[in-house]
């Protein structure tokens, strides 16, 4: 029932912020996080991404080093959800520590310095994100072909990729790496083989979780 700015200054109070200082804080974080058009305005009526950003300039009101962000991003729109990484980032780059639990992979890809992937209430991994991909295999490099002669000239310049003949395609491990990557080029030049096309997959965040949690890393799923 209480608009944006209401919000603001009833955590001043409970943060016993002398009256002044509240409302001088209040007005600094609408500005900061763009709440300037909803500061008179029902939290209830605003929009989802909107509320969000409310919510956290909420939990600045005291100034805090350390912030828990619990899925702060789950149900939001494409675009709201960018604007939110926007206002993280700031927040770290001022010096702010920032706990975020998320489902989305991608959003820990983004936005974490360090991940912690958890399994039944345990930590399974923690690393950068570049650490915890190197912990799975799967990088290869995929290599289609515009005829089933050119497919199979490839298959015997590299013996040991897997060959897809419906879709004229070869994978060959790889770890995505530049040297690997023309290392290959050279070799199929060497043996005059025409490539197609070319693509580069490197595991994600989702093949780490899928290879150390519930049932693909041997344990229960539930």
């Amino acid at each position: 029932m209480l608009t944006a700015t209401e919000n603001l200054r009833l955590v001043g109070d409970l943060l016993h912020l002398r009256g002044a200082e509240a409302a001088r804080r209040a007005d600094a974080l609408l500005k900061r996080f763009d709440l300037l058009a909803a500061a008179g305005k029902r939290a209830g009526t605003l929009s989802g991404g909107t509320r969000r950003r409310l919510d956290l300039a909420m939990s600045l009101m005291g100034d805090p080093r350390i912030v828990f962000l619990d899925e702060p991003t789950t149900g939001l729109d494409p675009r709201s959800r960018r604007e939110l990484w926007a206002v993280i980032r700031d927040l770290v780059a001022t010096g702010v520590t920032i706990f975020l639990t998320t489902q989305y992979l991608d959003e820990a890809d983004q936005l974490a310095d360090r991940i912690a992937v958890l399994d039944g209430g345990a930590i399974v991994a923690e690393g950068t994100p570049a650490e915890l991909k190197r912990l799975v295999p799967g990088g290869h490099i995929r290599l289609t072909f515009t005829d089933a002669d050119g497919l199979a000239a490839a298959a015997r310049a590299v013996p040991a990729a897997e060959v897809d003949p419906a879709q004229l395609a070869l994978r060959v491990p790889s770890d995505g790496s530049a040297g690997r990557l023309k290392a290959l080029l050279d070799h199929f030049d060497d043996h005059a083989v025409t490539i197609g096309e070319l693509a580069i997959h490197t595991p994600d965040l989702d093949d780490v979780f899928f290879a150390l949690t519930g049932s693909a890393a041997g344990k229960d799923p539930r």
